[in-house]
């Protein structure tokens, strides 16, 4: 049973949907805390008013094998970011507004179609901005037989007073962890204490779900799983953050340590960033999750195949 339900039958799920609402006034969603009232329709760094905005939604098949599972997963694309990533991926979504204003009775729909579909959950990929709304469309949305888990897909930039307000409802967190260095977070996501920030919010996530547990089908049921994206000369400063994650969070925390990085949206503007990883960034990246105790690794080699092909 998804966590939510639990809240749902028993009306707490009100209460904190009127407490993430109420954050809106004077927008603190997210740790920019930009002040504005978006309930008036004002829009700060995130650039999205009362309303939330949709990309697009649709069974995916490209995320993590435990997310995917034989069905997909129902991934549900917000637009717009509270990170302004030089390199995203994704800029036309994130950076340039490309989406529609949705409203809760319309998100409630997407969430219902893709359980019609078979999908094995629902990746709210970058909600963090609208929190209030995703809590609004699945007040609906349960009200008509929703019951998937939720999966929390952000960048890792959430403030622990918003994922209290989660506590119990979202059953897998999926974030990133971007950076250990906060003057390149700064100049590559245009964001303050990312480092800082984002390990409270690691923290308050594995408080909530634990490790990652998954069914005998292969698919996840609860719990935390990691990303981070290998950046050119160590920019993404692996090695704190598995250092963290196996020291301060857990040796069986999930970890997807990803190799897919290349040049695109504003990166060219940072020397640094104007070509994709070598092979030997990346087996670098998987050796030292090894090193720090991590046993989880998302597609890892066994660390005697990575320290021999570093020591060519």
């Amino acid at each position: 049973m998804a966590a939510y339900l639990k809240l749902y039958h028993s009306g707490k799920l009100r209460e904190r949907i009127k407490a993430a609402v109420s954050l809106l006034e004077s927008c603190s969603v997210c740790p920019r805390s930009c002040g504005v009232d978006r309930l008036a329709g004002d829009v700060g760094k995130c650039r999205t008013p009362r309303e939330a905005m949709v990309s697009s939604y649709g069974p995916h098949f490209g995320e993590e094998a435990p997310l995917v599972g034989r069905y997909g997963s129902g991934t549900i694309f917000f637009t717009n970011c509270n990170l302004r990533c030089l390199f995203c991926q994704n800029s036309s979504i994130s950076q340039l507004g490309e989406g529609q204003k949705v409203s809760r009775e319309e998100l409630a729909c997407m969430m219902l179609s893709l359980q019609a579909q078979g999908c094995h959950n629902i990746n709210l990929v970058s909600p963090t901005h609208v929190v209030p709304q995703i809590l609004e469309a699945l007040e609906m949305a349960a009200e008509s037989g929703f019951y998937l888990p939720l999966v929390y897909n952000s960048g890792g930039y959430d403030s622990v007073e918003n994922l209290r307000i989660l506590d119990g409802i979202i059953d897998i967190y999926m974030p990133d962890m971007k950076y250990d260095d906060e003057e390149t977070a700064r100049e590559l996501s245009g964001i303050e204490n990312y480092p800082e920030i984002n390990k409270a919010a690691i923290k308050e996530m594995h408080r909530q779900v634990g490790d990652l547990e998954i069914n005998e089908e292969g698919v996840a049921q609860r719990g935390l799983l990691v990303r981070h994206l290998v950046l050119p000369h160590g920019l993404a400063g692996t090695k704190g953050i598995v250092e963290f994650l196996s020291k301060e969070i857990s040796p069986s925390t999930y970890v997807n340590i990803m190799a897919q990085y290349h040049p695109c949206h504003r990166a060219f503007q940072i020397l640094s960033l104007g070509r994709r990883i070598s092979s030997t960034e990346f087996r670098e990246a998987l050796f030292l999750a090894r090193e720090a105790g991590l046993s989880r690794l998302d597609k890892a080699l066994p660390i005697e195949t990575l320290r021999l092909d570093l020591s060519r």
